[in-house]
């Protein structure tokens, strides 16, 4: 599996203690860094069954500097906000674990974490 973090972030530590703990085989993908393009953000999207706006930190500054709360949350507007989240990474969600399985879950939560564990 894989895991996008941010080293800044809480929650992103704390499910790395929790995947330590449990011995699981990880590859550690520092997003900001090593930023997704387009196509895997789609793709990461389809396997967790959501929408850009779903995994969008809409709280962050560029968020407002983009005027995201104003944008549309329909299929037209799908690839503008996939746009958004690969030119502005900082913007995705966090932390995201992509599992062998083909699913994905935003593993903000311990029980998120164990969930992926478990498959």
């Amino acid at each position: 599996m894989e895991i996008w973090i941010n080293p800044a972030c809480s929650k992103c530590r704390s499910a790395l203690s929790l995947l330590d703990a449990e011995g699981a085989d990880y590859t550690v993908r520092r997003y900001l860094e090593d930023v997704p393009a387009e196509d895997e953000i789609r793709d990461v999207l389809d396997r967790l069954g959501l929408e850009p706006w779903d995994i969008t930190r809409t709280q962050e500054a560029v968020a407002g500097e983009l005027g995201l709360k104003d944008w549309p949350r329909d299929a037209g507007s799908r690839g503008r906000w996939i746009t958004a989240l690969a030119e502005n990474p900082r913007l995705i969600q966090r932390p995201i674990i992509t599992a062998d399985d083909g699913t994905a879950v935003v593993a903000r939560t311990d029980e998120a974490v164990r969930g992926v564990l478990s498959r």
